[in-house]
């Protein structure tokens, strides 16, 4: 863990780590941490590429030595205390549930060796020949990649996904103290997108390069390696701030997406948080869209695997049965492709699982492939949020509540502006009985996407909610909301038909009933009872009753 004979930094936000000196300062300022507590950091940087186990920590920070469970813990809230992180934030240090802990704060390295400074910082693409000289007899360290733009100008290499990268926004209030809003905003959305794992996001100090500097966007995308740049401003009147953001296509030059927010500045750090969100929440849809229209230009014979989940993607936000198995057969060609895979893997589990939540496919048939395949997209990366997402509705089905809850939080810890994790996290919530809180989820994810293909879904989560909730006239709003945007959507067609049976509007509830067998033919109560993975027989009790009210016999 001591590097004696080597000064080894990391910088990270406004701190720097030296490992040689072994001293951590935060805006030049010392900041004191224990001995334990600076190895465990130590560990945690230099090993930031994957997840670090609990048996890790103790094997290296304690030499293999037995400690208690909140020994631990204290120690790694210290560290998180001493980076400027929290347990709830967790934007330094982030905990992988049942799997240990990474560091994932954005990292510089810089060497310096016998008061000789040998320096890589951020702005060179390549390491010179002198260096490399120095370097050779050194001990192999774990220093960041050096990032863009290249001393030659040189273009990035090809990556196997798209790049974006998030350039400064600029500030036009004509008030230089207001510099640290516009530059968080762009650093909260680098940070939020970090979160995609679909596309590579640009490092905060390599795009920051271009701050105050005008220069061409085609350079940037050549000097970066990027596809999408996302620019915008911010300016400040008063109380009140105005936020422009544009989403642009490097190669043509054009807007795919733009917006403008407006806002009141009662608290700067809600309002910058809210901004992030909106932005982030809009971005991606657009993104997916973008590279599915870039596949669609394509032969067949010509995709390759990245093309190919672009296609599949497509079709999954259709949502009909139709548009789901052409996505199932999509992502099975990419797999052949790619077998590990990692986004064609989770976006297939995740195919499986609502073909089954939406009563298109058999539950015994399709949640045992979905769980296979979720389990190798995990391996694949363990930090896709759609992996965890596709084995959390798994484990729901297979009634395995507090692993379902579980996997579906995680989906959220690793990108809390997924909306269809928080969506159909409510259903599990609802299912286990805590529909307040599976209600306020739906919610959030129709706060966060409005015009997501999946609204209708979110709207009939919260309408079964309701029904949980025995506030049948609100469940009525929300299920006619929801077959409004889409009238296919059985879930919402079941708690229609419940809801109105409960509420004692027998003839709308045998109109419901009729369409319900409509969308869904196979629907009975015996379906009900066997195939919806209640945890409480009273709520099992209470949704049937809701149908016999309907007449279903």
């Amino acid at each position: 863990m001591k590097h004696r004979d080597i000064d080894v930094q990391f910088h990270f936000s406004n701190h720097v780590l030296d490992a040689g000196l072994r001293e951590l300062t935060r805006g030049g300022q010392h900041v004191p941490v224990e001995p334990q507590v600076f190895d465990l950091l130590v560990y945690l940087v230099e090993n930031r590429d994957h997840v670090v186990s609990k048996d890790d920590l103790i094997e290296t920070v304690w030499n293999g030595r037995i400690v208690s469970e909140s020994t631990l813990t204290s120690r790694i809230n210290a560290a998180r205390t001493a980076v400027g992180d929290s347990g709830k934030s967790q934007a330094v240090i982030r905990t992988i549930a049942r799997k240990g802990f990474r560091f994932v704060g954005d990292v510089s390295g810089a060497l310096a060796l016998a008061g000789n400074a040998i320096v890589l910082p951020s702005a060179l693409g390549g390491t010179p020949a002198s260096t490399q000289t120095a370097l050779a007899g050194l001990p192999q360290l774990q220093v960041s990649p050096p990032a863009v733009p290249f001393a030659d100008n040189a273009a990035m290499p090809f990556l196997d996904r798209p790049a974006i990268a998030v350039l400064p926004f600029t500030n036009i209030s004509g008030e230089g103290e207001q510099e640290y809003f516009s530059d968080g905003i762009s650093e909260d959305i680098i940070t939020a997108l970090s979160k995609l794992r679909w596309f590579y996001v640009v490092a905060r100090n390599s795009s920051f390069v271009y701050k105050n500097k005008s220069v061409h966007l085609s350079r940037i995308g050549e000097e970066l390696g990027v596809g999408y740049v996302v620019e915008g401003s911010v300016r400040k009147d008063g109380d009140h701030v105005r936020i422009t953001a544009q989403l642009i296509d490097v190669a043509t030059g054009s807007h795919v997406w733009a917006e403008r927010y407006d806002r009141d500045l009662k608290d700067v750090f809600a309002v910058q948080d809210e901004i992030t969100q909106a932005v982030v929440a809009a971005i991606e849809p657009q993104l997916y869209a973008a590279e599915s229209f870039r596949s669609q230009r394509k032969t067949p014979d010509s995709m390759d695997a990245w093309d190919l989940v672009m296609r599949a993607l497509q079709h999954y936000w259709r949502v009909t049965p139709q548009d789901n198995l052409v996505a199932q057969a999509l992502l099975e060609k990419a797999i052949a492709v790619d077998p590990g895979y990692g986004q064609a893997l989770s976006l297939l589990a995740a195919c499986h699982t609502f073909a089954a939540h939406m009563g298109w496919q058999e539950m015994a048939t399709a949640v045992p492939v979905a769980e296979r395949v979720a389990l190798a997209a995990i391996r694949a990366d363990s930090e896709d949020a759609w992996a965890h997402y596709a084995l959390a509705s798994v484990y729901l089905f297979t009634r395995r509540f507090e692993d379902s809850v579980a996997e579906f939080e995680l989906a959220l810890r690793l990108n809390p502006n997924f909306s269809p994790a928080r969506g159909l996290y409510g259903v599990v919530l609802a299912y286990r009985g805590l529909w307040e809180a599976g209600d306020a989820a739906a919610r959030e994810a129709l706060r966060l996407s409005p015009r997501d293909p999946f609204a209708a879904i979110y709207c009939g989560v919260a309408g079964y909610c309701q029904y949980a909730g025995r506030n049948y006239d609100q469940a009525i709003h929300f299920s006619r909301e929801a077959l409004r945007q889409r009238s296919d959507f059985v879930g919402a067609h079941r708690v229609l038909t419940a809801s109105l049976g409960m509420s004692g509007q027998t003839a709308a509830a045998k109109v419901a009933l009729a369409a319900l067998l409509r969308a869904q033919p196979n629907f009975s109560l015996a379906w009900l009872s066997t195939q919806m993975p209640f945890e409480r027989e009273m709520d099992r009790a209470h949704y049937l009753e809701g149908f016999r009210k309907a007449g279903l016999g």
